[in-house]
């Protein structure tokens, strides 16, 4: 029996009713093979009725075919829709999506490196193309009806979310949006701020998880559930046997606090150190559980690598032969255009060995075409295990029956820090497939250290709003001139949601103001003395307080270094008296050494038989020694007969600890304090019997005062925020001539900056200098793609060996790209700017050789050779990113240009052998 002829005459009715009021939506739903859910059928109604839409929904609830259903809605009308995303893999992704159903002719795409059929009612594109589009006042936005932002909190981004909010800004007010977020926090806010700068925007929250998530921990071998059931207040109950599970295994694994103490209590009353299970354990344990597939997050390239190693060595095979044959056939058929002369360096066989066994892993340095390979045999079902760097949680369609977390802790390119709620949320929102698991299941790895209570604070944390990331840089600040004049421009940038946010900051901050204005005019009553005032009385005395406070540092440092002085005078031998501690007495030294800051850390033997050093911090006073004792050639402290006999020594010297004498400070004798005190005892107020009760009141008065003056300064600082940045930047424009006065005063684009807003780079100011003074002239196509490769390149750690770049022409252009960003920081700094990043020359030897036509496998061993860490999937990321900017220049320049000319030739010689194949 049909679906239809089951309803009620009842429901047949409201199901007439709906398609009837939204009857586009309803011929698009027919052609799906599922029905929508009820947060799709809203979106899509509203967005039929002509509004604007923001959808909030968890990863795998199906946000996308909000997107599809605004393609239907271009298509019919017989507009235009453009569907952004924030990287490439994705715009791939959702290309060949829509080319399935729409077909070749309808669907086009653009990113940085790829251009098909732009012309079509249909583009998939990165955002930052669409970004340019309007800078550019491209005619292909003629006709545009809808654009799609798909993964829009990518705006939160601190490199790259500013791009978002500028495509939203500059879009024309008669095209629809279509936002497509994660699940955040402040969706409502989100959408005010949408309604106010697009006009009617429709707010879609769906918090549903389409497959239902649980949530274990591993300890050791075993697989317990983090929850169990709900609390009295509805909130999931942690599970009481995973809790007394780790408190046991952590009281016997605890982690040493000294690893290299030989013997006592500290060593010997901890247990052996824990061992995790292995990975290759992990997901064996996995396997028998039925939990493949599943994505095991690792947040390390190494740690990635490693794991497949280990899994191909245990012999692990989780694929049939069957599946093998598929396997080899996919490879086969994605890497077919692969020289063979690079098979090799790329680490193909053993990358291929190891997805015919079932395992693979995903990371930034994972060449495109084994990245995309990954992807499709995890979707079919071929890889069962995937081990991953968090990349894989951008938006990619990899869903799996299970996410296992290794740790809890990830480096964010400076430092190693906890997971977010939002970050675990993403992460774990991989498990579970719709339309094939009945449940989707996360495991977090548990070690000393890891509280279940912390994993369950991530796990139902639903507090991840969206910040804002958004400020003006050089090109921004050009484009928006030359677009709207400044004054115009300005109201654009107080538009932004990075002001949204902050002014919605200012509102509570106004409001506490206000409290603490009252409050204080409350406390300034209460502390008003009949005498005299008060106010001043109470100045006098935080003057006094304030004084002694800093003699005594002064005392303090003083003392400090006398001491250390008199440490430093100490002979081996010396006697010399401990005043206080547990180590007080007469101790003889036996070498008076320093310590690796240079501080004096003399190790002595006390008259109790103690041994060790002592410091700065032992000695109240300076010492002196108080008599000789002779030691031995060699004292071996750790003896007990050797301190024995040092310590009969001591006390056979017949020298006794001198009383400790208390020195003077030296406050009294400051006439500052003295001038205070007096003007203190001469106050009226001084003789109130209310003194200490109006003292009292003055303090807190004085406390909400430096507060109420800090929350002041912070609102200044707040209001205008954005504008006042771009005003900077254009001072520092006008200064180097990109910005020019006009003839009706209003700033104008100057040739120079024109130039500037066609460079869209981390270092665009500096690449248009670069250009504007010629120090790129004369260079030939390697020696330009090695020179600009610096303005591009940044190495992944700290510490790097010192890069090595060619010499001669190369060498001579890098030092005056280096001189011009020495400049340009110093204005920075004087305008109180974000500097520009200082040029890495670390990727200039290897594109070089490149160019000039050396063989993968040489550049890639050279770079390892000279200590760079380089992947293939880093070479060809790097390659691209050099061939973007070069192309720049040539446009910006002319293709007659020499500096054109070269920029040609060089992105000629880079798109060649796997960076052609990766370009393509």
């Amino acid at each position: 029996m049909s679906a239809s002829s089951s309803r009620s005459p009842a429901e047949a009715y409201a199901a007439s009713r709906k398609r009837s009021s939204s009857p586009k939506l309803a011929g698009f739903a027919a052609e799906l093979s599922f029905d929508l859910d009820p947060f799709q059928q809203r979106a899509c109604a509203a967005l039929e009725e002509g509004h604007g839409v923001l959808v909030c929904a968890p990863t795998g609830a199906g946000k996308t075919v909000v997107g599809e259903f605004a393609v239907h809605l271009a298509l019919g009308e017989g507009r235009k829709c453009f569907y952004t995303t924030p990287i490439k893999a994705l715009s791939n992704q959702k290309f060949a999506d829509l080319t399935a159903r729409y077909g070749a002719k309808s669907v086009g795409l653009l990113t940085g490196d790829t251009a098909i059929n732009g012309s079509a009612p249909v583009v998939v594109m990165t955002t930052e193309v669409l970004r340019n589009m309007l800078y550019a006042r491209s005619p292909a936005l003629e006709g545009l009806g809808y654009v799609v932002m798909d993964e829009v909190h990518y705006l939160a981004d601190r490199f790259r979310g500013a791009v978002w909010e500028e495509v939203i800004l500059h879009l024309p007010e008669w095209v629809n949006l279509v936002s497509l977020s994660a699940t955040v926090s402040n969706a409502e806010e989100f959408g005010e701020w949408l309604v106010a700068v697009r006009g009617d925007t429709s707010v879609v929250v769906d918090e549903h998880r389409p497959v239902p998530l649980w949530q274990h921990m591993l300890v050791g071998g075993r697989l317990m559930d983090l929850f169990v059931g709900e609390g009295p207040d509805g909130e999931a109950r942690i599970n009481p046997h995973l809790v007394r599970r780790t408190e046991e295994v952590g009281r016997v694994h605890a982690p040493w606090h000294n690893p290299r103490a030989k013997g006592g209590r500290a060593a010997g009353a901890r247990g052996p150190r824990f061992k995790p299970p292995s990975r290759v354990e992990v997901v064996e344990r996995l396997a028998s559980a039925s939990l493949l597939p599943a994505i095991v997050f690792v947040f390390s390239r190494a740690g990635c690598e490693a794991a497949v190693t280990q899994c191909v060595r245990s012999g692990l095979r989780l694929n049939s032969e069957d599946e093998v044959a598929e396997v080899r056939r996919i490879v086969d058929s994605k890497t077919r255009e692969l020289p063979d002369a690079d098979l090799a360096v790329l680490g193909f066989w053993e990358w291929k060995e190891a997805l015919e066994r079932g395992f693979a892993g995903h990371h930034a340095g994972l060449l495109p075409a084994f990245k995309e390979t990954v992807e499709e045999l995890f979707v079919r079902g071929l890889v069962k295990a995937v081990f991953a760097t968090e990349t894989l949680a951008l938006g990619i369609n990899m869903p799996a029956r299970t996410v296992v977390l290794e740790r809890l802790v990830k480096y964010n390119g400076e430092a190693h820090v906890d997971l977010t709620p939002g970050e675990y949320t993403q992460l774990t929102g991989r498990a579970g497939r719709r339309g094939i698991d009945v449940e989707g299941h996360a495991v977090v790895l548990w070690q000393p250290g890891v509280d279940p209570k912390a994993v369950a604070g991530l796990a139902s944390t639903r507090t991840y709003p969206l910040r804002s990331s958004f400020r003006p840089g050089y090109n921004m600040a050009v484009n928006l001139v030359e677009r709207l004049g400044a004054r115009q421009a300005r109201e654009i940038l107080e538009q932004s949601f990075a002001q949204f946010q902050a002014d919605r900051s200012v509102v509570g901050l106004s409001r506490k103001l206000d409290r603490n204005t009252e409050a204080l005019a409350g406390y300034a009553d209460s502390m008003t003395c009949h005498l005299g005032d008060f106010t001043e009385y109470a100045g006098l005395r935080r003057a006094i307080s304030d004084r002694e406070k800093a003699l005594a540092r002064q005392n303090s440092a003083a003392r400090r270094a006398e001491v250390a002085h008199s440490l430093e005078q100490l002979h081996r031998g010396d006697v010399i008296a401990v005043p206080a501690g547990r180590r007080s007495g007469l101790a003889v030294v036996i070498d008076p050494g320093l310590d690796s800051m240079g501080e004096p850390r003399p190790l002595v033997v006390t008259e109790d038989r103690w041994a060790g050093r002592l410091s700065v911090s032992d000695f109240p006073a300076p010492v002196a020694a108080l008599g000789r004792v002779r030691l031995p050639k060699q004292v071996d402290i750790r003896s007990p007969k050797s301190r024995r006999d040092l310590a009969t020594s001591v006390r056979a010297t017949g020298i006794e600890a001198p009383d400790r004498a208390r020195k003077r400070s030296g406050v009294d004798d400051d006439a500052d304090l003295a001038a205070l005190r007096r003007a203190l005892r001469a106050h009226p107020c001084h003789g109130c019997q209310d003194r200490e009760a109006h003292a009292r009141w003055a303090e807190r008065y004085h406390r909400l005062l430096s507060e109420t003056e800090q929350l002041q300064r912070k609102v200044a600082a707040t209001t205008h925020s954005l504008a006042r940045a771009f005003d900077r930047i254009r001072g520092l424009l006008a200064d180097r001539g990109y910005l020019a006065p006009g003839e009706d005063g209003e700033q104008v684009v100057t040739e120079h900056g024109r130039r500037l807003a066609r460079l869209y780079s981390e270092s665009d100011l500096l690449a248009a200098e670069c250009l504007r003074h010629g120090v790129w002239r004369g260079l030939g196509a390697a020696e330009l793609a090695a020179v600009v490769s610096s303005l591009v390149y940044e190495a992944r750690r700290d510490g790097q060996v010192e890069a090595r770049t060619p010499g001669g022409a190369v060498a001579d252009a890098m030092a005056a790209t280096a001189r011009l960003w020495v400049e340009l920081e110093a204005d920075e700094r004087h305008h109180r700017l974000d500097r520009t990043r200082q040029p890495d020359a670390g990727f200039a030897w290897t594109v070089y050789r490149w160019v000039r036509g050396e063989s993968l496998e040489k550049v890639i061993t050279a770079a390892d050779s000279a200590g760079q860490e380089l992947s293939a999937g880093d070479f060809v990321r790097w390659c691209r990113q050099v061939i973007d900017l070069l192309d720049q220049i040539r446009d910006v320049v002319g293709a007659e240009d020499p500096v054109g000319r070269s920029a040609a030739e060089a992105v000629k010689g880079i798109r060649r052998g796997v960076i052609a194949l990766a370009t393509a």
